[in-house]
């Protein structure tokens, strides 16, 4: 497993080892033993999986004010992933790291507590987005920010994609409280 740091502290890109012959490959999604020395987390609270098609962006989604961690991949299709670091006084606040996770590559992304994350289906099949949470879902904690949110400049490869209403609707950064945002909690 190949575990690669990203210009933000604590979202990392997971290249696990991927086995491969001619009747397919074989992978290891998640593993305490080896994701827990990786300083990534080794319990979680819940599983996800989404079916979107393409053109499809969903995000940017994050909890509050009990937040969440995700460990994300894709088992089918392909996507560009977003995380933005939302946490008030950190560093990197408003920044973003967007990667691209297909069934093809491999790759997971680890989102830490703190950022919101959203993702649009690229290619032309529908994508399978397999998710840990490291919290459960809390209805009435669920919040979003606009996707295209022009302070935060985002590189999405779609201009316009497929949205609900509610994330076409989502506020800009700078239009949310801090009081309804994270906080930075600078390690000791």
């Amino acid at each position: 497993m190949n575990v690669i740091e990203t210009r933000l502290p604590g979202v990392v890109i997971i290249e696990p080892r991927i086995f491969r012959d001619d009747r397919g490959y074989f992978l290891e999604t998640w593993s305490a033993a080896r994701y827990g020395p990786a300083a990534l987390p080794t319990e979680f609270a819940q599983d996800n999986l989404s079916n979107s098609i393409p053109g499809v962006l969903r995000g940017l989604h994050y909890q509050f004010p009990q937040a969440q961690g995700k460990l994300v991949s894709v088992i089918q299709g392909e996507v560009f992933d977003v995380a933005v670091d939302i946490r008030v006084g950190s560093p990197t606040f408003g920044r973003w790291e967007g990667v691209t996770l297909s069934r093809e590559n491999g790759r997971q992304l680890y989102i830490p507590e703190g950022f919101a994350h959203g993702f649009l289906v690229t290619g032309n099949e529908p994508a399978l987005f397999a998710y840990k949470c490291t919290t459960g879902y809390d209805p009435g904690g669920q919040c979003s920010i606009l996707w295209d949110d022009p302070d935060l400049a985002i590189e999405w490869p779609e201009a316009s994609p497929l949205l609900s209403p509610k994330d076409a609707e989502a506020p800009r950064l700078r239009d949310v409280p801090e009081s309804r945002l994270p906080r930075y909690q600078p390690s000791a």
